[in-house]
């Protein structure tokens, strides 16, 4: 069967399902774009979705040449659910054992509806197992790709990071961009007693742990905020007031458990750091009184303190471009307390653009802004004046970094602080439901929406560069 005969087989279903969700949603959706029209001036309706069908993916069980075989199992169920979550592809697992056969049998995966296949043999067990993976055309009846991975003995930090890489090497094998599953995200989480500590979780919501324990900041509470990932994931930077009850910037070696401190020649408070993309130099906020700026230091080399912005308004939360020439920032230029979001050069020389939907006598509040990896776009929230509930919106830039469009992303409850993740179509951000606060993940492609962890009080997040198992 070809490629454009299994399309056509599906694009029928897919266009019944999409008449009877309009249907449903048409009324919905207009009253929507009409408040998003008279709520963000000059916004557009940003409902952005995939509307061709995803291609069905299986998973044949996983099998073990000796040792475990829970250990297959267990890799199995993980790469399943990880390209669930990559939003990809329609996955069929938990198929009987009976499917498990030497050669495979393309006709009888073709009449199933299968386009990939994937097959996995672990030979070995515990610390020493390898998992011998292939990825089969169904429609052209081959293999497409193989590969070979080292895992990790069960249980231990390092087999379920093993496992995403595993994921994430499918993706790429059938679409040739990265994947998510092999990443995590870290956040600052607020605690009953108000303390704030940095805590970090897989990308599938999986291994929530504590990565800071500080005593310090007013009343002995501890607080640490806006962390950012180095761009080889070995580091984070963030703010803490661990110090005499002053933020200021430091670096976790994750590897180590040491930190860094980011030397203070200027009075004032240092926030919202922010690496380069050549992973030398962080860029982050000084903020005193009068005077006002963006800065940055070599923390690597130890050295080079210097200045990018200076001005009486309060220029924060710088986010860079990927090939690093160009950073985004928050700054309320226009007014105290009606922040708005810029672009400029990363070497500080030039004026500023505006980049948030600026409208004459409605200075809006736009902040947090996080440029995508993949592509130009910069994802912030905000809303207009004082009223209305936070939103994720997404500018996208031209090839002369001037705004094209400017898209509103999520609608329920309230969205903040979105992180993209490295395959520039996934955020990840704050939000407040019906049911409490927590951390969620949108696929700005398929619009599918899920829970990274909820329960918790969440501040801003950072989604981490493609990790390998020895990053902890």
């Amino acid at each position: 069967m070809s490629r454009l005969t299994l399309m056509a087989r599906t694009r029928l279903a897919v266009s019944a399902l999409s008449t009877l969700l309009w249907i449903g949603l048409g009324a919905t959706l207009d009253g929507v774009a009409q408040q998003v029209e008279e709520r963000f001036p000059g916004v557009s309706l940003g409902l952005s979705y995939e509307t061709r069908a995803l291609p069905t993916l299986a998973i044949q069980p996983f099998t073990s040449g000796f040792g475990d075989p829970s250990q297959a199992t267990q890799v199995e169920n993980i790469v399943a659910r990880d390209l669930r979550y990559s939003d990809r592809f329609q996955v069929m697992d938990a198929l009987p054992a009976a499917l498990v056969r030497e050669e495979v049998d393309y006709a009888l995966w073709d009449q199933i509806g299968a386009t990939w296949l994937v097959t996995g043999r672990v030979d070995g067990a515990g610390a020493a197992a390898v998992l011998v993976l292939e990825l089969h055309d169904v429609v052209y009846r081959e293999v497409a790709s193989r590969g070979r991975f080292s895992l990790a003995e069960p249980g231990s930090p390092d087999f379920r990071m093993a496992a995403h890489v595993v994921s994430d090497s499918i993706v790429q094998w059938v679409f040739d961009e990265p994947g998510i599953a092999a990443t995590r995200i870290v956040f600052s989480r607020r605690m009953e007693d108000g303390s704030q500590d940095l805590w970090v979780i897989d990308s599938d919501g999986e291994n929530l742990r504590r990565l800071t324990s500080h005593r310090g900041g007013e009343f002995g509470v501890p607080i640490s905020m806006t962390p950012k990932w180095s761009p080889d994931g070995t580091r984070v930077a963030y703010t803490s007031y661990k110090d005499e009850g002053m933020p200021r910037i430091y670096e976790l070696n994750l590897a180590t458990g040491q930190e860094k401190a980011v030397p203070t020649p200027r009075s004032g408070d240092y926030i919202s750091p922010s690496y380069h993309p050549d992973g030398r130099f962080v860029y982050f906020a000084v903020n005193s009184g009068n005077s006002s700026g963006i800065y940055r230091y070599n923390i690597v080399d130890g050295c080079c303190f210097g200045s990018v912005t200076e001005s009486r308004s309060e220029d924060i939360s710088p986010s860079f471009a990927p090939d690093g020439q160009t950073l985004a920032f928050n700054s309320n230029r226009l007014g105290v307390g009606a922040p708005q979001i810029y672009i400029m050069s990363a070497d500080g020389p030039g004026r500023p653009e505006l980049v948030s939907p600026y409208v004459y006598s409605t200075p809006g509040y736009y902040t947090s802004p996080d440029w995508s990896p993949v592509g130009n776009r910069i994802a912030y929230h905000g809303r207009v004046q004082r009223r209305g509930a936070h939103q994720i919106l997404v500018a996208e830039l031209d090839g002369r970094n001037r705004v094209r469009q400017t898209s509103q992303i999520t609608f329920a409850g309230v969205n903040e602080d979105p992180s993209w993740a490295p395959d520039g179509r996934h955020l990840v951000h704050v939000g407040v439901r019906d049911y409490g606060h927590g951390l969620f993940v949108t696929d700005l492609l398929t619009g599918n929406t899920r829970t990274l962890v909820s329960g918790i009080r969440p501040n801003p997040p950072a989604w981490s560069p493609p990790l390998s198992p020895s990053i902890r």
